[in-house]
């Protein structure tokens, strides 16, 4: 458990931790008729032959997958890696030293940062990283970051550490005192996303961000994580999950997300009965 409600969870897949590059996703299915769940791949070693995601519990699907197994149980199915890797990974060399990444993550999404910047950190291109949550201790990864960014800034919306205020109000801050970069990826809560958008096309840098839409096979095939991505549907398993910001459609993306509200509720409160 990294805080009360974020749990880690180490998966021994050798192929799929062989396969793994920054910005792809899994789908865990914990048991034969269980929930299908995108997690992004917060780690791989493939040496081990370990991928490590982080999964919040918010709902009953969430909660059984952290609460019901055990150290040395199996999951029914975990299938990856799946999804695109992040751009900068086709970039030639005199490509990347032209960079200067921005990360900013939100809660859960502070994780899936840490691969992205981990590979940028280890390829030479300077990167900063903004992490923001409501409090001091609900920050995760803060450790793993430090070591894999140039500069790191913890904000908290109650001043509890680092900056008092969100990551979005940061990195005006950031850029009021003369920082530049060539692009930012936002990954968290679809509105942290959406706001994130809107500062970075106000301070003129390319954004990026991780579509963590509902999804159920997770190929294409059935329509759930359909975005509207500049007019025009994209699905996030296969095109993306990462899209340009300021091209999303926001208003329909966070509808969407909100669609299966009553049936997660209803699911919660029969849990464990």
């Amino acid at each position: 458990m990294l805080c009360p409600t974020i749990a880690e969870i180490v998966v021994e897949a050798p192929r799929v931790a062989k396969a793994a590059l920054p910005g792809q996703f899994l789908i865990i299915r914990d048991e034969e008729k269980g929930e299908r769940i995108p997690l992004t791949i917060s780690d791989s070693d493939p040496v081990k032959g370990t991928v490590t995601v982080v999964i919040q519990l918010i709902g009953a699907s969430s909660h059984r997958m952290v609460e019901a197994f055990k150290a040395g149980d199996c999951y029914a199915d975990v299938v990856g890696p799946l999804g695109n890797p992040s751009d900068f990974v086709e970039m030639s060399p005199e490509e990347l030293k032209a960079q200067h990444y921005v990360f900013i993550a939100g809660g859960l999404g502070t994780a899936p940062v840490y691969p992205q910047a981990k590979w940028l950190h280890e390829h030479g291109v300077p990167v900063d990283v903004i992490i923001g949550a409501r409090t001091q201790d609900l920050l995760i990864y803060t450790d793993k970051l430090a070591s894999a960014c140039d500069n790191l800034y913890l904000c908290t919306d109650d001043g509890s550490v680092g900056f008092k205020g969100v990551g979005t109000a940061k990195l005006e801050a950031l850029a009021a005192e003369g920082k530049k970069y060539t692009k930012c990826v936002a990954i968290g809560p679809m509105i942290m996303m959406k706001f994130a958008t809107l500062t970075c096309v106000k301070l003129g840098i390319p954004v990026v961000v991780s579509m963590n839409s509902l999804m159920v096979d997770g190929t294409g095939m059935c329509g759930a994580c359909r975005v509207s991505v500049d007019g025009k549907t994209k699905f996030s398993c296969v095109d993306g999950p990462e899209f340009d910001g300021a091209l999303i459609d926001w208003d329909e993306a966070m509808r969407r997300s909100r669609q299966y509200k009553p049936e997660e509720t209803a699911a919660m409160e029969n849990y464990g009965k």
